[in-house]
């Protein structure tokens, strides 16, 4: 079964990228649509970028979770706490 499309894979259309089963079509990048071979793509969060849009993603932001849309890691360390204490 395609990770991308959800249809049955063939042994000829068959690729293997991130321990994901894709078709060969159905690999491309998630940025500009541009396919991939397993040459010339990164992943990040189980999503493939061709070289070109993963550099400038990250340069973006200057951070992998900002870059791709998702949360800092330091934000998650960080106990938020909105009820105060109260003193007895």
């Amino acid at each position: 079964m395609c990770s991308a499309c959800l249809t049955p894979v063939y042994p000829m259309e068959k690729m293997v990228a991130g321990k994901l089963i894709l078709h060969k079509i159905c690999f491309c990048c998630k940025h500009c649509k541009q396919k991939l071979s397993i040459h010339n793509y990164s992943s990040v969060y189980g999503e493939f970028y061709c070289m070109s849009h993963y550099q400038q993603l990250f340069k973006s932001k200057g951070n992998y979770d900002e870059g791709f849309g998702h949360k800092q890691h330091k934000d998650r360390w960080l106990i938020k706490r909105e009820e105060p204490t109260s003193e007895v």
